[in-house]
């Protein structure tokens, strides 16, 4: 009898411990490059947590820091709300987690007043309302 394991058994063994070992990180889609800060912070959006009512949608938005020195969490998540008729945002509610993708330990992060904010014509709160408002 041969202690030789065959290549088919192999091959699918490899392929499950590689997806058992792999993180899950729910539907987060990493944001298009162009709205991506440089190198220091990843930007996700979970298109399944969209909500529309009328002229106005919500959605999560989940930041992955790279490396931090000056704070102990390495990722955030946002709960932002959008007025699409008016193209402003305001964030709704902020957590900040201890590792990176929404892991670790949690705590609720600042909010300044949850006041509205014009949306620019570039950056990462353009591509969240395009997401969230459905609009190019």
């Amino acid at each position: 009898m041969s202690n030789r394991i065959a290549p088919n058994t192999l091959s699918l063994l490899s392929v499950v411990l590689i997806v058992w070992a792999s993180p899950v990180f729910a539907g987060w889609i990493a944001l298009e490059k162009q709205y991506q800060p440089a190198g220091i912070e990843t930007i996700y959006v979970d298109p399944e947590q969209i909500q529309q009512t009328g002229t106005r949608a919500t959605l999560w938005q989940l930041t992955d820091l790279k490396w931090n020195s000056t704070t102990r969490f390495l990722s955030l998540k946002t709960h932002k709300e959008f007025d699409c008729a008016n193209s402003r945002v305001r964030t709704l509610q902020v957590i900040e987690f201890s590792r990176q993708m929404g892991t670790g330990r949690s705590r609720s992060g600042y909010i300044e007043n949850g006041n509205w904010q014009a949306i620019g014509t570039q950056g990462v709160d353009r591509a969240l309302s395009k997401a969230a408002c459905g609009k190019p």
